[in-house]
C-alpha cells in the first residue's frame, strides 16, 4: 500500500511538470495566435524556410511565415507571412531569405523602403531575394579551384 501512494504522487508530479512545460512552450512560441496582417511574397527558391519561421525587421521578430505554396503559373514559391499590426511597412519594402549562420535556421529579413503608402492586408511585397544554395557555392568553389592543371 505504501509503494502505491509513492507511485501515485510521483506520477502526479510528472504530469504537473509536463503541464508547466507545455504552458511555457505554448506562450513562448507565439502559437496562441495573434493579431497581424497577412502579406505574400514570391521567391525563386525558399530552401530551408518552413512555416513558423521568423520574419524579422532590424533583427527583431515582427511576424511569422504562415504558409508556402507553388504558384502554378510562374513556378515561384509563394510565401504568406503574418506581420504584427503595430509594424506598418511601406509598399516598397524588400524581403530576403537569410540564415542565422551555417547551421542556423532560415528566416525572412525585411528592409523597409521610403514610400509614404503602407502595405495592407493581402498585399504583396514586390522586391524579394530568395535563399542562396550554400552547398552549391562551396562545391563550385572546390571544383573550380582544383580544376587548374599547370602541366608540370
Amino acid at each position: 500500500m505504501q509503494s502505491s501512494v509513492v507511485e501515485t504522487l510521483t506520477g502526479a508530479a510528472v504530469i504537473v511538470i509536463a503541464g508547466v512545460f507545455l504552458f511555457f512552450a505554448y506562450t513562448a512560441t507565439d502559437t496562441g495566435g495573434g493579431t497581424g496582417y497577412d502579406l505574400t511574397i514570391d521567391f525563386d527558391r525558399v530552401d530551408g524556410l518552413a512555416p513558423g519561421a521568423d520574419v524579422r525587421l532590424s533583427g527583431i521578430k515582427v511576424g511569422t511565415v504562415t504558409n508556402q505554396a507553388l504558384d502554378a503559373a510562374t513556378y515561384a514559391a509563394r510565401v504568406t507571412i503574418s506581420v504584427s499590426n503595430d509594424v506598418p511597412l511601406p509598399e516598397d519594402t524588400s524581403a530576403k531569405i537569410t540564415s542565422e549562420g551555417l547551421l542556423g535556421g532560415s528566416y525572412i529579413a525585411l528592409t523597409p523602403g521610403g514610400s509614404e503608402t503602407m502595405l495592407e492586408e493581402g498585399d504583396e511585397i514586390m522586391f524579394a531575394q530568395g535563399s542562396i544554395d550554400l552547398i552549391g557555392l562551396v562545391s563550385q568553389a572546390v571544383f573550380s579551384a582544383g580544376g587548374s592543371d599547370s602541366g608540370e
